[in-house]
Formats: structure tokens, C-alpha cells, sequence
């Protein structure tokens, strides 16, 4: 593989994520977003996000940007919900599932536990009609056309659609509640970003 050959895969990469990206508003109900807003904007509990395998790693991204922001987050390790785990989870929390196609055994093991809880459960997902679709209070549908790599295998184009997602719905929840920056300069006093916010730099 020559250098020409290897910029060209970089490029395409780009292109098809930045296609997948521009083609949110295309699939993703934006009623449901907003809805999604508001439920977590109100939520008396915490939420709590749990996926498996590059989902998870998308899921631990999301309880980062939210927690930021002042909304309680956690990320629930799988093997962990059901060796006790579980107990963390409360009738006024709200649970997210995060599974491209919806029926990862890992996940759909313990929604019934969730749902014994009494808690809200969403399921972000391709398929309605999988598992976790069908069992969720709320499904978001989020499918992209193909991943980059030739094998439309390796997870990229559409864990960067579902960070597109929650980058949307953490941005609005900013604005539903208010979120200043001097809560900002609080909750991240540190690096580049706290630097800006305690110097009040734009």
C-alpha cells in the first residue's frame, strides 16, 4: 500500500462519516429528541447508559459530556448489572441501552430487571423490531448506510452518529436547564477549557 493509496483511505474514511453525520435529520426523529431532552431535563434520578464492545466506549463518552453539564450520569458494566450491580438503578432514573442492533444477549438479559425497577428505558439503536427496541419506552433509531472499512464491519461511522446524537441532546439540555458557565468553570476547573472559563476567555 503506497502513500497515495493510504491518503485515499483517509479521505474516504472522512467523506463517509461526514455523509452518515449529514444524514441525521434524514432518520433520527427530531420529536423524540426533543422529548428525550425534556425527560432527562426532569429526570429526579440519575441516568444510566450501558452497551458493550465500541458501544460502551460511545456510552462512556456520553455519561462524560453529560455529568460535565451537571446531569447525574453513570455507565453500568453489563457483566456487572447482573452480579448485583442492578442495585445502583432506582425507579426515577432513567436507563439508556446503546446496541446497533438491538439484540446483544449481554444487554437484553437484565432489561426485564430494569423494567421491574420501574425505571424509563431507552433503547438507541437501528432496529426498532430487535429486542431492546420492543422493550424500551423509547426507541431512537439511529442506521447508517455503511461504515467505512471495505468489510462494512469495524464500528466508526456509526458510533460517530450516535456521539453526533447525544452531542445534540447534551447541547440542548445546556439551554434546558440553564447551564452556566460559571457552573461550566465548577465542574471543570482544569486543562485548556478551565484555563479559558477562570480567565473568562471566550
Amino acid at each position: 500500500m503506497n502513500r497515495e493509496e493510504i491518503r485515499n483511505s483517509i479521505e474516504n474514511t472522512w467523506k463517509i462519516e461526514a455523509d452518515e453525520i449529514n444524514r441525521l435529520h434524514e432518520y433520527v426523529d427530531e420529536d423524540i429528541l426533543c422529548e428525550l431532552v425534556e425527560r432527562i431535563g426532569e429526570c429526579k434520578g440519575k441516568i444510566v447508559i450501558t452497551a458493550c464492545g465500541t458501544s460502551a466506549a460511545v456510552a462512556k463518552k456520553i455519561v462524560h459530556s453529560l455529568t460535565v453539564i451537571s446531569i447525574p450520569a453513570v455507565f453500568l458494566v453489563p457483566s456487572d448489572a447482573v452480579h448485583g450491580s442492578l442495585g445502583l438503578i432506582n425507579k426515577d432514573d432513567i436507563v439508556i441501552f446503546i446496541s446497533k442492533g438491538g439484540n446483544t444477549k449481554e444487554l437484553s438479559n437484565f432489561i426485564s430487571n430494569v423494567r421491574q425497577k420501574g425505571s424509563y428505558i431507552v433503547t438507541i439503536s437501528e432496529n426498532k423490531d430487535s429486542d431492546l427496541g420492543k422493550d424500551a419506552d423509547m426507541f431512537v433509531k439511529v442506521k447508517i448506510n455503511r461504515e467505512p472499512d471495505e468489510f462494512n464491519m469495524l464500528a466508526t461511522a456509526s458510533s460517530v452518529a450516535v456521539i453526533a446524537v447525544f452531542d445534540a441532546v447534551c447541547i440542548a439540555l445546556m439551554k434546558y436547564k440553564n447551564f452556566s458557565k460559571e457552573s461550566f468553570a465548577v465542574n471543570h476547573p482544569q486543562g485548556a477549557v478551565g484555563e479559558r472559563l477562570l480567565n473568562h476567555k471566550e
